[in-house]
């Protein structure tokens, strides 16, 4: 069978579904007991323990997306001639379900999730999930496995990704994929919560270019960071903060997270969107930082300027963001010829006021203006 997937074809798959999508829920036999789970949660660490089930979605050519089911989570079996082994046609997400102060369970802005992932498909392309059925996908999971969402400040970390498992050696999309969401109850990203964090400017490696996959959220992305944040560990740091591979001169964004600059007539600067990953994080402290009457600007920063502003005391505070460490403020920058600090390697006013605003928002604790709660309990 020869296989088009173009643009067009995905989209008319999208369009097939004018229905709610229905989940078949089959509760695993082998869910951990209440006093084992809870114990777990004690110190969940990141990504280190997962909740018992999974949701998966099947995707054929011809069939669309059917066999959507919540279901014990166990080991995938994958023939070894699969194309996602071989070409690395995957994508993800990363989200997080609350518990908020009164109890309640909501997700944070997963419909613009959902619109990135769709974006991502088509990058890659892979056929387009329904906005409602990814969602759908979500809220399943998370209902399922609420008891799993820690309380305090932990979260239940959630996962949705797609790859290709038609077994063929051949370059070209292939015509079945599988959809998954896995979660994961999770602390603090970094130890030591939100205290400032180093990071490596590197110079020998890229992360992507114009042209590129930087603004799709694959796990090849991921990969090519991995010495360069090896390298950063190597140096002491937390992270790898990466420049254009162009000119290795234009600051892009970290291993995992995107960057902000406040300088000191109150303006926030972040680098622009093109090669680098669209964060919701991003996004969303853009919009508080501008109903708090903040300046923002979208605008190129070169890795110099960042020196002569933080030497000059123009620069007075950076932080990195996502969904996995919310906020992190940048306290030390190592590199190839020497290091500085900024804000006295203390956290800045504005950071501090920005992380406490957004997670009072993901916790409840403060009116939610622009109604990005999705409340699921």
């Amino acid at each position: 069978m020869v296989f088009d997937l173009t643009l067009r074809t995905v989209i008319w798959e999208e369009r097939v579904l004018d229905h709610k999508p229905e989940f078949r829920v089959v509760r695993s036999p082998n869910a951990l007991l209440e006093a084992e789970r809870m114990q777990r949660l004690e110190n969940p660490g990141f990504g280190r323990i997962f909740t018992d089930h999974m949701v998966t979605v099947s995707w054929e050519a011809g069939k669309s997306w059917h066999d959507a089911s919540v279901r014990e989570r166990t080991p995938f079996q994958l023939d070894p001639a699969s194309a996602v082994l071989h070409y690395a046609q995957e994508i993800f997400e990363g989200m997080k379900a609350y518990r908020t102060e009164k109890g309640g369970i909501v997700l944070f802005r997963p419909e613009e999730n959902a619109r990135r992932f769709r974006s991502s498909a088509e990058r890659m392309a892979m056929p387009v999930m329904p906005e409602e059925m990814f969602l759908t996908a979500i809220e399943e999971l998370v209902r399922i496995d609420r008891d799993w969402i820690p309380s305090g400040e932990g979260s239940l970390y959630l996962r949705p990704f797609m790859f290709a498992d038609e077994a063929f050696l051949g370059v070209r999309p292939a015509t079945r994929y599988t959809f998954c969401v896995i979660a994961s109850p999770v602390g603090a990203y970094f130890k030591g919560g939100a205290k400032p964090i180093s990071v490596w400017v590197s110079d020998a490696y890229s992360r992507a270019a114009p042209g590129g996959t930087g603004a799709a959220k694959c796990g090849g992305n991921y990969a090519a960071s991995l010495i360069a944040q090896a390298q950063a560990a190597e140096k002491g740091c937390d992270q790898v903060v990466f420049l254009d591979a162009a000119e290795h001169r234009w600051v892009e964004e970290l291993g995992g997270m995107n960057i902000f600059f406040v300088m000191e007539d109150g303006t926030i600067v972040t680098p622009p969107l093109g090669t680098i990953l669209p964060g919701i994080t991003r996004a969303s402290l853009m919009i508080l930082a501008r109903d708090a009457g903040m300046r923002v600007e979208e605008k190129a920063y070169s890795f110099d300027q960042w020196q002569d502003d933080a030497a000059r005391g123009r620069l007075r505070e950076a932080f990195a963001c996502g969904t996995a460490a919310v906020v992190a403020p940048i306290g030390n920058v190592r590199h190839a010829h020497g290091e500085f600090s900024i804000a006295g390697g203390e956290v800045g006013p504005v950071t501090r006021k920005l992380r406490e605003t957004l997670v009072g928002i993901q916790k409840g604790s403060q009116a939610d203006a622009h109604g990005w709660l999705h409340v699921i309990a």
